[in-house]
């Protein structure tokens, strides 16, 4: 059979179900349209050049974004699978090409976010010689991956890439990484169109479980609900109000479970942890019953585990059966998706009356407000700006440190898949190409990075991809001229050895992004933030905002590293020592 190249024979082949001969490359490509995919973002080289040159010819179908980096291409397929629950598609060519992937990899896999990264490798015969840009890439992936493929047969290509989607987009999500042979793009096969396979869902015999959990919950006088990024990604946003109601239970969240409860609401308390409100914490360590919900108990979290919640009975609720009694013994577990037992749960429990125990929670908030220094250009008040303008509508990015917890703390999430960050891995760099992938998945949403000076700088590149596809994201600086997260504990507990997080130079980020093609706003006065956030949103085009704030801000509430939560401290708290 002789090979039919012109899109539109393909398409008419393959509409019928027939059977046709088609290359590896091609291949990719059909099974990519197979999973609905619209979008990928990566970066072309050797290896994986026949790859791109199928993809030209349906360049109509799906859309390429070249980033400027390959860690930049993992992050935005991230973003994009985080703000559409899609799963995001990352390429990228062998060697350096394949491990500039990594760190993109690692922070999908810590925050179980859906994606499949496609390398391609040497020719079959040259691999394990140290061939040229050869590294094993499907090897250095293993511990952060769901699963690895290496492809060396084009027969098993298409059945192959079907798993990969299955596998990332089931269960708690992952990437999933498919390795392939240049040799097996170029071999040829017979291909059948196959429709997307529905994700894979596993059914538990939970109904015992599920009983304990609600005879627990009854017999609580003052329970506490904790939510982390698995009711996100169960998209059990309704059944966790419904619950929080039935329950009479006040609501923390993690920065991975930030909008999946509305951050207005009055049994809203804000987040739980290192940097967590003192309403939070100190209610979480009073309480005698700790609900969570699609949580992971992490270290910056829990403090001191031995102290966490100490007072409480622990109900655990979560689709990976691993992370039962993995950080902290719980009492009763349910293990399934959460919100299918959450339904379950709300069918059959009557409401709760915890008048008392609300009461003093309210007080708790009335007590200890978040508060920051409004004399001065600071974060925390461009946020609430932000979140003023926008009316909390908009998709937040961040990197990672001091303008994060910021982010956290003072915009109001009311939904899901609108904070968008580095929780588990805690990438610097991360949050530009996610808010890119956002965009790209949500064009009508306003979609904005929040970095530190320090973060920016590491995937500041990619300001040329935002520019190149004219994606109109919004950049903001938070400079302060230091690494402010590093700096703010070595002022803490390293005696002010400001060690290596000066960042007093030359550096003008404006200039930066004028030469990427970005407009740039320079804003270094609280009256300058509405006014430049506006033209931002006015210009529809990408815009960078250099915020200059004082070097000393600090995130406050702060629990000291493996200190109980219960120690949380603020600038009040220290100007009383």
């Amino acid at each position: 059979m002789r090979i039919r190249n012109e899109t539109a024979s393909v398409e008419n082949n393959l509409a019928g179900g027939e059977r046709m001969l088609l290359t590896g490359a091609e291949i990719v490509v059909e099974c990519l349209k197979e999973q609905g995919v619209d979008t990928v973002f990566g970066y072309p080289g050797g290896t994986i050049l026949n790859v791109y040159d199928a993809l030209y010819k349906h360049s109509g179908e799906i859309t390429h974004i070249l980033t400027s980096h390959e860690q930049g291409a993992a992050h935005a397929a991230d973003g994009y699978a985080r703000a559409t629950g899609k799963v995001g598609v990352c390429m990228a060519t062998s060697g350096p090409g394949a491990t500039n992937l990594v760190t993109g990899i690692a922070t999908a896999y810590m925050d179980s976010v859906p994606m499949v990264a496609i390398t391609c490798n040497v020719n079959l015969p040259l691999l394990g010689k140290d061939s040229f840009q050869e590294v094993d890439i499907a090897g250095v992936t293993m511990p952060i991956t769901k699963h690895g493929y290496i492809v060396k047969d084009v027969n098993i290509l298409a059945d192959t890439i079907r798993k990969a989607f299955a596998i990332a987009g089931s269960g708690r999500p992952g990437p999933v990484l498919v390795d392939i042979t240049k040799d097996v793009t170029a071999n040829q096969c017979e291909y059948t169109k196959m429709p997307a396979a529905e994700p894979m869902v596993k059914n538990s015999d939970n109904e015992a479980d599920i009983d304990q959990a609600i005879a627990l919950i009854k017999e609580a006088k003052k329970p506490f609900i904790y939510v982390g990024g698995g009711a996100v990604i169960s998209g059990a946003c309704e059944e966790v109000r419904v619950f929080a109601e039935k329950a009479g239970a006040p609501v923390c969240d993690t920065l991975m479970g930030k909008g999946v409860y509305d951050g207005h609401d009055p049994l809203y308390t804000g987040m739980i942890g290192m940097h967590g409100t003192k309403a939070s914490n100190f209610g979480v360590s009073e309480c005698d019953l700790l609900i969570a919900l699609g949580a992971r108990f992490s270290d910056r979290v829990v403090g001191n585990p031995k102290k966490f919640a100490e007072h409480a009975k622990v109900l655990h609720i979560d689709i990976d059966a691993a992370e039962i009694d993995k950080n902290i013994r719980t009492d009763v577990s349910v293990v399934g998706d959460l919100k299918d037992v959450l339904q379950k749960i709300n069918v059959r429990l009557e409401k709760q009356e915890h008048e008392e125990w609300l009461a003093h929670i309210m007080e708790l908030k009335e007590k200890y407000p978040l508060n920051y220094d409004s004399s001065v250009l600071s974060c925390p008040y461009i946020m609430e700006e932000l979140d003023r303008i926008t009316g909390g509508e908009a998709i937040i990015t961040t990197d990672v440190g001091q303008h994060q917890m910021w982010a956290a703390q003072y915009y109001k999430y009311a939904k899901p898949r609108t904070f968008l960050s580095s929780g588990g891995l805690g990438t610097m760099g991360y949050g530009l190409g996610a808010c890119i992938g956002a965009k790209v998945g949500n064009p009508d949403k306003i979609c904005v990075n929040i970095a530190g000076d320090g973060c920016f700088r590491m995937n500041m590149n990619e300001l040329a991809t935002a520019s190149r596809y004219h994606i109109p994201i919004i950049q903001i600086v938070i400079n302060n001229h230091v690494l402010g997260m590093v700096r703010q504990w070595q002022t803490l507990f390293y005696g002010k050895r400001y060690s290596q997080t000066v960042l007093q130079d030359k550096v003008d980020f404006c200039k930066v992004a004028e030469g990427l093609g970005c407009e740039a706003i320079r804003v270094t006065k609280k009256e300058e933030v509405a006014p430049a956030i506006e033209k931002a949103l006015a210009l529809k085009a990408p815009v960078l905002l250099d915020c200059i704030i004082p070097e000393d801000d600090k995130v406050f509430p702060m629990v000291p590293a493996g200190a109980p939560i219960s120690d949380a401290f603020d600038a009040q708290d220290l100007e009383k020592k």
